[in-house]
This record gives structure tokens, C-alpha cells and sequence, in this order.
């Protein structure tokens, strides 16, 4: 999966609707990044920008970003209700796909280090990236604002992470940034079938982390030895929530912030108010997401009710966002459209993409003088084909009476064959944008020594990701393999030469991703390296052919004709 990250900026300016675009302007204008939202806030006077990209693209939009705000902000004449210290205050990094908080935190401290160096701000890492534990927490680093940034910065225990420690001209204007990594938070509210905000703040004191005070039989709060209120604890980790109504939808709901989906994953939430609700006399009539969330925990929710009905798990990605709307009442407030509320479809929305087109708008310009698609993308569709149909065959497996005992397999192995199909359909474009890439390098400049070494050094890195990614099929394809060896050793016996087709399609696809793989190393300097890829190649090949061969004799076998 290609590395998605997402960066939420939030600016010390929420007033002057100019000064916002000029320094939006400078995240729209890096090639590779997604503006996502624009949140003002007049009377907190603090912008909130939300981008998404790859980590190289992110990076150096939230760099321009900053160096734009820096321009454009004085702190010295800033007000607003939010607690603040610099012109752009808080910068953090969110694994989204393909990435992980260890990634984040590193991509943090090399923006902080840049901005630091060449922009001459003090940056403190905080939350994952921080390099000290008292520095984990927002509020702390925050501490005395920007008014006690100058005291703060003269304190040795306070020296900023990157930059200077002084505070001069030109950190009286810019302030302080905090740059960090952190998981991705999900705003999501739910509604009851009742105006009663008691009622639904009753549940969110039962659910969210923190608790409630605790009373005893009387009804008084349970204490401490040192007089403080004792807390029990809530049902959900890293939940937090409050009851409220709400007079435009005429409902009350419950509303919750989500600050580690993989602690309390969106469907567990939603459940567990659900049962709450129940016991207290109300009824969930759906639900409610604010702002936008990964496509990770959408497919984890669709794959959860499709288990509660015993269905199988392992279908098309639409099916689960499909199943997990419905399940969750998502669009009871409104249209829920997975295209603008879900982050990964908001990214891949490309007028050129070639997964998107017909079959015969694909082998059209495939069969036309175009340099892509070209094998790469053709061995990559193979795959997916293939992936496709051992899922058709669990698919038409799982749940029927004379197969029953392999249901768990069918299952799991669906799911696998899914997964597959989607990384496949993903490299169809991902290979014609690496040859595009190895396009690109080739027509830097080369007049001087200097573009030279720079033009052949991206040539260079070029070629090494146009060979991964065809080396990247090779290795799924022998993985698929498993799939539909599955689908012809217990698959439903109508369909065994499903399972065979699925075989020889990947037969195609491992071959025809390994001419590639060996194309592109002709170009590679690194000799090592290329002999290295090669080897594997061929290993991975020899081992894939021995299975597949079995596969497809013991196919043969079965099918055979018999007068």
C-alpha cells in the first residue's frame, strides 16, 4: 500500500480571510498533496488545515506552510480564546495507510529540524515524537503561551528541540511551533431516538475513558484518603464523550472524539452506545461522522456486521463500506458519500487513472501507440484477475451445506483474496507512474557538472522504485497462489476450473512482472543490488512455478473428460 500521511497545521490567524488563503496557497501549490479542509475560527482566531499526501510531499508542504505563516503572522499583535504560542502553533503528523507512528515521528523530527535550521523557529516535539517524556503532553509544552514563551525559552529545561533558544526579533514575531505525530482522531456523534441530554449524557459518563465520580449507596462521592473525588473508570479506551442536544436535528446525541481507533475501533463505539442506550430506554436511530476518516476503520466495521450475520467476509471493498453504513446508520442525517468522507477515496479521485477504466477503454489504449500501460500494468491486472476469482469460488463455497467444514477457510481466505485484488489493481497505476518517474528524471537538466550528478542520481533512485514495483507483484502473485490452491483443493467443485484459471492468470502475471523487474535493472548502476533483486526474482519464480504445477495437474485430473 502506498504510504499515506495526513498533517493538520493549526494557524494563529482565523480573522482575515486573505492572510488564510496566501498561507493555504503555499500547501496547494506542492505537487502530491490533497487539501482536505479549511476550519476558521473567528473568536479563537486559529485556522485549522488538513492535508493529506505522500510523506516526501507532506513534508514539504508543511514546511511551506510554516515559512508562509511566519510571513504573514505577527504573534506580538495576536488575541484569541485558544491557547497559543506561535504563528503556526501545533503541526502534527497522522499515519492514515501504509505508515506508522514510528514513521510519523520520524518525518516530525525532520520537519522540525528544517524548520529549526532554516527558518530560525524554536520547535519542541511533542506527543510521539517527543524526545523526552515531560514534552509527551500538548498542554505542558504549551505551558505560559506565547506571553511566557521569552521566560520559558531562557530556561535551559525548556531549550527547543530544533532551533534557537533565544528570543529575538525575529521569535517575537514567529513564536514557537510544536511538531508531533499522533493517531488520527475520528469526530463521530450518535443519535438517539429522545430530546433527553440527561439521558444521553448519562451514557456518554458510562462510555467515555475518563469515567464518571463514583457515589456510594447514598448517593454521595466516593473519596479519597486525600479528600478527592475517586473516578470510575468507562467502558472505551482513548474515547472521550459528552451528552447534548441538538435543536436543529430536534434529537439528543452523543458526541465523541475517537483518539485511537485502534484502541476502541468505530464499530465497537457504536455498539457499545447502542447497549448502553438500550438499558436506559433509548433507541440508536443512526449515526453521525464529522469530518472526514481512514478507509481502514470503515472496512474493519463492514467486515464485523458481515460476521454478526455469518456471511462471508472476504467481499469487494464497496460491499464493506456498504454493509458498515447501513449497519451504523451513517447517512441518518444526512447522505453519507464514502467519495468525500472517506480520506482515501478523497486522494485517489484522478481523472487518469487507468483502474477506473472499461475493460475496453483499458486494452483501447493499451493496443494504442501510448508508452503506458504497457506489461507492467498488463502483469498487474493478471493478478488481480486472479485475486478475483478465488474470491468468486470461496464466495460461492462459504455457507453451503456440503462444504461447511470449510467455512473458517473460505473465510480467511477470501479476505486474503480481497486484500490481494486491491494491491494488484493498485500497481496497475503505480507501475505506469514509475516509468513516468524514470521519464521525468531523464529530462532534468544536464549542462552543468553539478545537474549531472543530480540528474543521474534521480535517474538512479528512478530505476530502483520502476524495478520494485513489478518485484512487489511477484511477491503478491506467489502469495495469491495460496488462494487458489485453497479454492481447488476445497472449493465448490462447480467451480474448480475457477480455480484453475486463477492459477494459470497468475502463471501470467508472476512471468510477466519478473520481464520487468529484469528490464528495469539493465539501467541500475548499484551491480550488487540489481544482481541481488535478480536472484530473488528467479527464486520466487522456480518455487511459484513447482506449486503451480501441482495445482494445475491435480485441476486436470478432476476435470478430466471420461466417455
Amino acid at each position: 500500500m502506498a504510504q499515506l500521511v495526513e498533517c493538520v497545521p493549526n494557524i494563529s490567524e482565523g480573522r482575515d480571510k486573505d492572510k488564510i488563503r496566501r498561507i493555504v496557497s503555499a500547501v496547494e501549490q506542492v505537487g502530491g498533496v490533497t487539501l482536505l479542509d479549511v476550519d476558521p475560527g473567528a473568536a479563537t482566531n486559529r485556522t485549522v488545515i488538513t492535508f493529506v499526501g505522500g510523506p516526501e510531499a507532506v513534508q514539504e508542504a508543511a514546511f511551506r506552510l510554516i515559512a508562509k505563516a511566519q510571513q504573514e503572522i505577527d504573534m506580538r499583535d495576536h488575541k484569541g480564546e485558544h491557547a497559543r504560542m506561535g504563528a503556526t502553533d501545533v503541526c502534527p503528523f497522522v499515519p492514515v495507510a501504509g505508515c506508522s507512528m514510528d514513521d510519523c515521528a520520524r518525518w516530525a523530527a525532520e520537519l522540525g529540524e528544517r524548520v529549526g535550521r532554516e527558518l530560525r523557529i524554536p520547535v519542541y516535539l511533542y506527543e510521539n515524537a517527543a524526545t523526552r517524556p515531560e514534552r509527551r503532553n500538548l498542554a505542558d509544552v504549551r505551558s505560559g503561551e506565547y506571553e511566557g514563551l521569552g521566560r520559558k525559552l531562557a530556561d535551559p529545561a525548556w531549550a527547543p528541540d530544533f532551533g534557537p533558544a533565544g528570543f529575538g526579533e525575529s521569535q517575537q514575531r514567529s513564536g514557537a511551533t510544536a511538531i508531533s505525530a499522533r493517531e488520527f482522531l475520528i469526530a463521530y456523534n450518535i443519535n438517539f431516538n429522545s430530546r433527553d441530554k440527561k439521558l444521553a449524557h448519562d451514557v456518554a459518563l458510562t462510555v467515555r475513558e475518563a469515567g464518571r465520580f463514583g457515589r456510594d449507596a447514598a448517593g454521595k462521592f466516593i473519596r479519597n484518603a486525600e479528600g478527592r473525588k475517586v473516578r470510575q473508570p468507562g467502558l472505551l479506551k482513548s474515547v472521550k464523550a459528552v451528552g447534548w442536544y441538538i435543536e436543529e436535528y430536534g434529537r439528543a446525541q452523543l458526541s465523541m472524539n475517537l483518539t485511537n481507533y485502534r484502541d476502541t475501533p468505530f464499530h465497537v463505539a457504536f455498539d457499545t452506545v447502542k447497549e448502553e442506550g438500550e438499558k436506559r430506554g433509548l433507541r440508536v436511530t443512526g449515526s453521525e461522522l464529522v469530518g472526514l476518516l481512514p478507509l481502514e476503520p470503515v472496512l474493519e466495521a463492514g467486515r464485523h456486521y458481515l460476521r454478526q450475520q455469518g456471511k462471508l467476509q472476504g467481499v469487494t471493498e464497496e460491499e464493506l463500506v456498504r454493509t458498515a453504513i447501513l449497519s451504523m446508520g451513517l447517512d441518518d442525517l444526512g447522505p453519507f458519500d464514502p467519495r468525500e468522507k472517506i480520506i482515501e477515496y478523497r486522494v485517489r479521485q484522478r481523472p487518469d487513472a487507468l483502474v477506473d477504466l472499461s475493460v475496453r477503454g483499458f486494452a483501447d489504449l493499451l493496443s494504442s501507440d501510448a508508452p503506458a500501460p504497457g506489461g507492467g500494468s498488463t502483469a498487474a491486472l493478471c493478478g488481480a484477475l486472479a485475486a478475483g476469482l478465488a474470491a468468486m469460488v470461496a464466495s460461492l463455497t462459504h455457507g453451503r451445506k456440503e462444504y461447511r467444514e470449510h467455512d473458517e477457510a473460505m473465510d480467511t481466505m477470501s479476505l486474503k483474496a480481497q486484500r490481494l485484488k486491491e494491491f494488484f489493481l493498485a500497481q496497475i497505476d503505480r507501475d505506469t507512474d514509475a516509468f513516468n518517474e524514470v521519464m521525468a528524471a531523464m529530462r532534468l537538466p544536464k549542462k552543468s557538472e553539478e545537474e549531472q550528478q543530480a540528474r543521474q542520481a534521480a535517474i538512479e533512485q528512478a530505476n530502483r522504485s520502476a524495478t520494485l514495483v513489478p518485484f512487489g507483484v511477484v511477491e503478491a502473485c506467489a502469495e495469491a497462489l495460496e488462494c487458489a490452491a485453497l479454492a481447488a483443493a476445497h472449493g465448490n467443485r462447480n467451480s474448480l476450473s475457477d480455480a484453475g484459471v486463477a492459477a494459470l492468470a497468475l502463471g501470467t502475471a508472476i512471468d510477466g512482472a519478473a520481464m520487468n523487474v529484469r528490464i528495469n535493472l539493465a539501467g541500475i548502476e548499484d551491480r550488487a543490488w540489481a544482481k541481488d533483486l535478480d536472484a530473488k526474482t528467479r527464486a520466487l519464480q522456480e518455487t511459484f512455478h513447482a506449486r503451480r504445477r501441482e495445482i494445475l495437474d491435480q485441476v486436470e485430473k478432476e476435470l478430466a473428460f471420461v466417455e
